[in-house]
């Protein structure tokens, strides 16, 4: 061999071998922190923000940091650091489309959780579904949130079973005969709650008597509450969001209506019982501290020791969310979307703070609404209602 060919001989070893070298270096190893990348969507801004913004975030900050104290979340035998990354959609649906795409093409995100509000996550499931990235929304009841998607879930029941539930209620418990609706007709959710309602205490033998509607920047709805009061109904159904309820129930009773109000889970718990003008009010929602099982008893006592207060039903359906997420990489041992998606579709009865949580043939999991009263100053357990 001449020493020429040697020369090269051995620059071809020498450039083999940093190769090699390179692709270890690169490739994970087993003790090597690999980070699941988790997109959270929330406002953080405008008039809904104190209310639903940061105790969202405060439970998914929880749900991370119990599985990261733990070392991580265990897949495939390895710990891997779980890492959350909120986005502020600004309580706009452009906000939450912005939101999703940023999380899909920039953060890197296996799975979304989030928005909450119907509103806001019915576009930012199209960028999910569209982009095959899991996400799964805490609260949006909207049936057209998760309609014809293969990616996209929910943690909570749909419009459409707790709308029958509050029609029958108001016809069946409360006695009513005649009912009145007053809604945002500039939102989904507040409008397809308002109609199943409507639907469904008709064909109870009731009779709406008043089907009154806003728009969404209105404060002054004293023309619409004096139609209402003048049909005289025995409950007036307000299926609209916190920032408007406490004022609707002022100016109705400012107004001399005296009907029952009553609401859907849009309604904050801690902050309607501080109204007395919603004392005596029902509404439908996800959960209660007073029903709570093994798993909530949990998260309840880390929550208050967390952030010395007791988690509302939202706070508990976004702790499921991530809940969900964490045990579906466990069981598949790969944190990617398509094995995300895939192992919620076969996880078999999760059992969550609010519930057993199952998906079959779609992202909706069959699952009981809570009725609560508000009664003198304080929030209550009324009943359960099973589908």
């Amino acid at each position: 061999m001449s020493q020429q060919s040697t020369r090269r001989r051995v620059a071809l070893v020498l450039i083999l071998s940093l190769i090699i070298v390179g692709l270890v270096a690169c490739s994970p190893q087993p003790n090597q922190e690999v980070e699941i990348r988790i997109g959270l969507i929330i406002p953080l801004s405008g008039d809904l923000a104190p209310v639903i913004g940061q105790p969202t975030v405060d439970a998914a900050k929880l749900a991370v940091q119990m599985v990261n104290d733990n070392g991580g979340l265990d897949v495939g035998g390895h710990k891997q650091k779980v890492v959350l990354i909120v986005e502020d959609n600004q309580d706009k649906p452009d906000g939450a489309v912005d939101a999703a795409r940023k999380l899909i093409a920039q953060e890197n995100v296996v799975a979304i959780v989030g928005p909450r509000l119907s509103r806001n996550a019915i576009p930012a499931a199209n960028v999910a579904e569209e982009a095959h990235i899991p996400l799964i929304s805490p609260t949006s009841t909207h049936p057209e949130t998760t309609a014809g998607k293969r990616y996209v879930f929910r943690t909570s029941f749909v419009d459409d079973f707790q709308g029958q539930v509050m029609a029958r209620f108001a016809a069946e418990e409360l006695g009513a005969q005649k009912a009145a609706v007053l809604y945002d007709i500039a939102s989904d959710y507040n409008k397809g709650l308002a109609e199943i309602f409507k639907q469904v205490f008709e064909e109870s033998g009731g009779q709406v008597v008043a089907f009154e509607t806003y728009t969404t920047d209105e404060q002054d709805f004293s023309r619409q509450l004096a139609r209402i009061r003048d049909s005289e109904p025995e409950a007036l159904f307000l299926p609209n969001y916190p920032n408007k309820v406490p004022l609707q129930a002022q100016q109705a009773r400012q107004l001399g209506i005296k009907a029952t109000i009553i609401g859907g889970d849009a309604w904050d718990a801690e902050m309607f019982a501080n109204y007395p003008e919603l004392d005596g009010a029902f509404f439908s929602t996800h959960w209660h501290p007073d029903i709570a099982n093994e798993q909530a008893q949990i998260f309840i006592e880390a929550y208050r020791q967390t952030y010395n207060r007791i988690p509302n039903e939202k706070e508990a359906l976004t702790y499921d969310a991530f809940g969900l997420i964490f045990q579906t990489i466990h069981n598949q041992g790969q944190a990617n979307p398509e094995s995300i998606r895939n192992g919620l579709y076969s996880l078999e009865r999760y059992q969550g703070v609010t519930g057993i949580i199952e998906y079959k043939d779609s992202g909706d999991p069959v699952k009981s609404a809570v009725i609560l009263q508000i009664k003198e100053g304080r929030t209550i357990f009324y009943k359960l209602v099973n589908p």
